[in-house]
């Protein structure tokens, strides 16, 4: 094993351990998916590029854009649809898990780097991938400025009325999406009433589990907020399932789904609820803060608390628990999120003006928090403090980023290979690929 495949094996392992060792199963099945090429693996294994980025000097941090909120796992497959809680169809980031306090840099070099994997396998040329990738940057500074010179920060994002093209046509598409027909494919008929369906995945919970599920869930009410609560049956909890089966990035946490009344008693009108452990965001390992790490009281407060911070108007139902002294996340499972699919764009022209949008998304989510955001951890303007840092050096701030992501890349694309050959020699202790 060379020296670069046992630092990929050791951190994997010092990332995953505790969630391998309760679930390995559960830890081939992500570990298979990662191997089935480099952006798959990039996807999966965030810890590794902190640990890279974190050795390296990062000459756009200073006191301020070193302590930016960031969603930790900006890659080009973690963007798409969700309803905001003032009931607008939004398009934007859409995965908080790994959300943290950090770098604004490692969002966008991590974006970067995403995106030479993805225009790798599309056999786009390094030219034109250095294109798209200076579209993205450049996106993203001006709608920086543009927050700075505006009043209205939390005015702006990219909806019905406002988003043209590829964007427009994901916002039309999860808009003919209802909530009836997620009830359908979840839920089943019980006599007058629904229940969650049995199916892949689903665990039929026991009576002390059950009660052990209700009562966190009731805990879980006191973190709304009181501007976001809903009054009356809403809550009420009709029924409670374990579920398993998550995607690369949740491997192994435990979780559960939940159905509750919704605004009134009819059954069209029923709400999905996700209850799932928060699990321990990869930029926390890199990040030296006392203060920060002090600021949650676990991971299902941290990932909540840093939705809201990252979200203009979150979730109405966006909270956390905790279930037997861990921590966990609740959120809608709603009907209107839709990723965005990269499957038929396929030429630099299409794709252009699409992470352009992709730039100002993210300049989005670290500068206009929610209402309802905790702001003792970023007590300034995320706007001043980046423009501040690349304004009149914007240039030389793309060709950084852009040489990043070559390099980045390329690394990646050799640390697959050194992953797959590891795990197929049984050398990731506790997942050894079986028969």
């Amino acid at each position: 094993m060379t020296d670069r495949s046992g630092y990929i094996v050791d951190t994997l392992v010092g990332a995953f351990e505790d969630l391998m060792s309760a679930n390995p199963a559960a830890f081939r099945t992500k570990f298979r998916k990662m191997a089935a090429d480099p952006f798959a693996f990039y996807r999966g294994s965030a810890c590794l590029f902190y640990a890279d980025v974190a050795a390296r000097e990062d000459p756009w941090a200073d006191e301020r854009t070193s302590r930016v909120w960031i969603q930790g796992d900006l890659h080009a497959e973690n963007f798409g649809t969700y309803m905001d809680g003032d009931g607008s169809l939004i398009f934007d980031v859409n995965d908080f898990d790994e959300a943290y306090v950090g770098h604004f840099t490692w969002d966008v070099l991590r974006f970067a780097a995403s995106m030479a994997l993805l225009g790798w396998r599309k056999a786009i040329s390094d030219d034109d991938i250095s294109t798209l990738v200076e579209r993205f940057v450049r996106g993203y500074v001006d709608q920086v400025r543009t927050f700075v010179e505006q009043d209205d920060d939390r005015g702006f994002s990219l909806n019905l009325r406002t988003a043209e093209g590829v964007i427009a046509q994901v916002l039309q598409k999860a808009r003919l999406r209802t909530r009836v027909a997620l009830l359908d494919d979840i839920t089943e008929s019980e006599g007058f009433d629904r229940i969650l369906r049995d199916g892949p995945g689903v665990r039929r919970l026991d009576d002390d589990e059950r009660g052990r599920v209700v009562d966190a869930f009731g805990r879980y009410l006191d973190s709304i907020p009181e501007s976001k609560r809903f009054r009356g049956v809403a809550y009420t909890v009709k029924d409670v399932i374990g579920r398993s089966g998550f995607g690369i990035g949740s491997a192994g946490l435990p979780a559960y789904t939940v159905l509750i009344e919704g605004l009134n008693e009819a059954l069209d009108n029923d709400v999905v609820v996700s209850m799932k452990q928060g699990n321990i965001a990869a930029p926390s390992r890199v990040v030296d803060d006392p203060a920060v790490a002090a600021a949650f009281r676990h991971h299902g407060h941290r990932t909540a608390m840093s939705q809201r911070a990252l979200q203009a108007h979150a979730d109405r139902l966006l909270g956390w628990t905790d279930l037997d002294g861990v921590g966990f996340v609740v959120s809608e499972v709603s009907p209107y999120e839709a990723d965005l699919d990269w499957s038929e764009l396929t030429e630099p022209a299409e794709i252009a003006p699409v992470v352009e949008y992709l730039g100002r998304a993210t300049a989005k989510v670290h500068c206009v928090a929610d209402a309802d955001a905790d702001h003792t951890l970023v007590p300034f303007s995320t706007e001043d403090a980046i423009l501040a840092v690349v304004d009149g050096r914007e240039d030389e701030f793309v060709a950084w980023v852009t040489g990043f992501a070559h390099t980045y890349a390329a690394q990646v694309r050799e640390d697959h290979r050194l992953f797959v050959e590891a795990f197929r020699g049984g050398a990731i202790p506790g997942v050894a690929a079986t028969s």
